[in-house]
């Protein structure tokens, strides 16, 4: 938010520079009445009348001119806080997204698009407008005293109609902003289950309590409409009544002889354009309060953002993991989701994660990722904690397949190449590493062939296999698979299998799998329940331990519940509970 207002400095000025010269040309039509009024009429010159003509429509062009670029510019005001902001907002909703796995929410960008409209709005235009108001109470009370006290008295009057406007409306509106977000945040999220949904028949169930949500939202909606248009309309009552008593004292102060009747509708009119402003601004409060709002709003996006301070670039990794002593509570949760979980990896080696269902796998999967930051303890790579790794550096060193696999639309080649430029001879190295080259063929278009999300082109399976490829593009030093194998048939079990086994000894691998047969193609397993280390060794130790119950050794104590040793392979394969 700090880089936005140096940017629209400029665009603003202009908006206020050209708002100068509308407002002192919106003073012509009134200069022009005064002068038919009180010296063409008295002197019936034809002569006159042309010459205060030509020169008034002079005036109403440039005011044509000067009102375009200003509307103009207000429309590059909105586009430069679109173009500054939506990149950063979708970065740090990414990001958030990705921490609540995948579940992000779309309403930083509407707080942008709440915000370009307010720079859109006529409302804004009006703010640059009223401090003319001063201006033309002054030139009323040249006229006459009298009518530039009235003039002021009014100006006050609608003053006072726009704060309480903003009084009465400014809670409601806020509030309604965030049930109607909630309402559509429901209906986004129920349209992801879509399938489901209709397969199951809970498409009317869904409906109903989206239903619901709206009649919460039509319930505020209403008393906050309301409001607004009788503020809005109670403020037009008051300027045509304000005008009324204005003409009627200009009538009075002519018949009393203090003034003429040109000065008497030149004023009514100069009030007239002086309260304009403050309807317009009544008129549009509501976009001007929803800017206002969402203006706030990304401000407290963008200040939690900031506090993550800058990383210093590290060198490459070689892919050596070390897990300390993990522990992880979900937010806003009393239960640990991992409870002191220790490993240690060389660089090259494999582990498999095996374990019961709610183990706590794939949590510690996102742990390693360094997506998801433990509740005490670390993760470490290459020595260095994933927290000081900066994110843009460390991701193509990390190659990851989550549990539910979802391809970008684009081509094949393009998900493989991470969405970057296209370098066709990584593509296929990293498609051959992943054993998917000869299936990625046989697609209709081979490597071009397009992926919609909402198409079955490719099945589950083989966007798994894919997601493979793209999780081996380039050279990354550390690879994690979330059940990589859950959609695969019989022929890409094995070509994973064959996968494996060609990275092991030249990239580290960790596997959260419920499969022998992915377990015989890694060097360790360790073993989770209720998230704990339950046991954690050599993969062929681990698997004997396990399957003859053996009691663990005695004169060993396990260090913090899940501590590997490194001395001797029997103290790798002891039991850690």
């Amino acid at each position: 938010m700090k880089t936005l207002l140096p940017l629209l400095r400029r665009p603003l000025l202009h908006v206020a520079g050209l708002s100068f010269f509308v407002n002192l040309l919106l003073l012509i039509p009134a200069l022009f009445m005064l002068q038919v009024f009180d010296r063409v009429l008295a002197s019936q010159s034809g002569e006159t009348l042309l010459v205060l003509m030509l020169g008034t429509g002079i005036a109403l062009a440039l005011l044509l001119a000067f009102d375009y670029l200003r509307a103009r510019l207000q429309g590059v005001a909105g586009n430069i806080v679109a173009e500054a902001l939506s990149p950063a907002v979708a970065k740090i909703l990414v990001a958030q997204g990705a921490r609540r796995s995948g579940r992000s929410s779309p309403e930083g960008l509407r707080d942008v698009g709440a915000l370009r409209a307010l720079f859109s709005a006529q409302g804004l235009l009006a703010l640059f407008d009223a401090p003319w108001v001063l201006v033309y109470v002054a030139a009323i009370w040249l006229a006459h005293p009298a009518l530039g006290w009235a003039a002021a008295a009014a100006a006050l009057l609608m003053l006072g109609l726009a704060l309480l406007n903003d009084f009465v409306t400014r809670r409601e509106i806020e509030a309604l902003q965030k049930i109607a977000a909630g309402a559509t945040r429901y209906l986004e999220t129920s349209l992801q289950n879509a399938e489901i949904a209709q397969t199951l028949g809970m498409t009317d169930a869904l409906l109903a309590r989206w239903g619901e949500r709206n009649a919460e939202v039509a319930a505020l909606q209403r008393p906050v409409a309301s409001k607004t248009v009788a503020m809005a309309a109670l403020t037009r009552t008051v300027r045509q009544a304000v005008q009324v008593l204005m003409l009627a004292l200009g009538a009075y102060l002519v018949i009393s002889g203090e003034a003429s009747a040109g000065l008497m509708i030149a004023t009514t009119t100069l009030l007239g354009r002086a309260l304009a402003p403050v309807e317009q601004i009544v008129g549009s409060w509501r976009i001007l309060a929803e800017g206002r709002a969402a203006y706030r709003r990304l401000q407290t996006l963008f200040e939690a953002a900031e506090a993550e301070l800058p990383r210093m670039a590290l060198p490459a990794p070689s892919g050596s993991l070390q897990v300390s002593n993990v522990v992880y509570r979900a937010p806003q949760a009393e239960r640990l989701l991992l409870a002191g979980v220790s490993l240690q990896l060389a660089a090259g080696e494999s582990l498999a994660i095996i374990g019961p269902s709610g183990a706590g796998k794939s949590t510690l999967l996102r742990l390693l990722t360094g997506i998801w930051a433990p509740s005490a303890g670390s993760v470490r790579l290459d020595r260095a904690d994933l927290s000081q790794w900066p994110r843009e550096e460390l991701g193509p060193w990390l190659g990851y397949v989550p549990q539910d696999v979802e391809l970008f639309p684009g081509t094949v080649a393009e998900n493989i190449a991470r969405l970057g430029a296209v370098d066709a001879e990584q593509v296929v190295r990293a498609a051959q590493r992943a054993h998917v080259h000869e299936l990625i063929l046989s697609l209709p278009a081979g490597y071009d062939t397009v992926i919609d999300p909402q198409s079955a082109i490719v099945s589950p399976g083989q966007r798994q296999r894919i997601a493979l490829a793209r999780a081996l593009y380039g050279d990354p030093r550390l690879v994690l698979l979330d059940e990589p194998n859950a959609n695969l048939d019989g022929a890409g079990e094995l070509a994973l299998a064959e996968a494996l086994k060609g990275l092991r000894g030249q990239v580290s691998v960790v596997v959260v799998t419920h499969r022998s047969t992915l377990v015989q193609h890694v060097d360790q397993i360790l073993v989770l329940e209720a998230g704990k280390a339950l046991h954690y060794g050599p993969s062929a130790e681990v698997m004997k331990a396990m399957q003859g119950k053996a009691a663990k050794p005695q004169g060993q104590e396990p260090v913090n519940g899940s501590t590997k040793s490194r001395e001797t392979p029997a103290k790798r394969a002891e039991v850690l509970q």
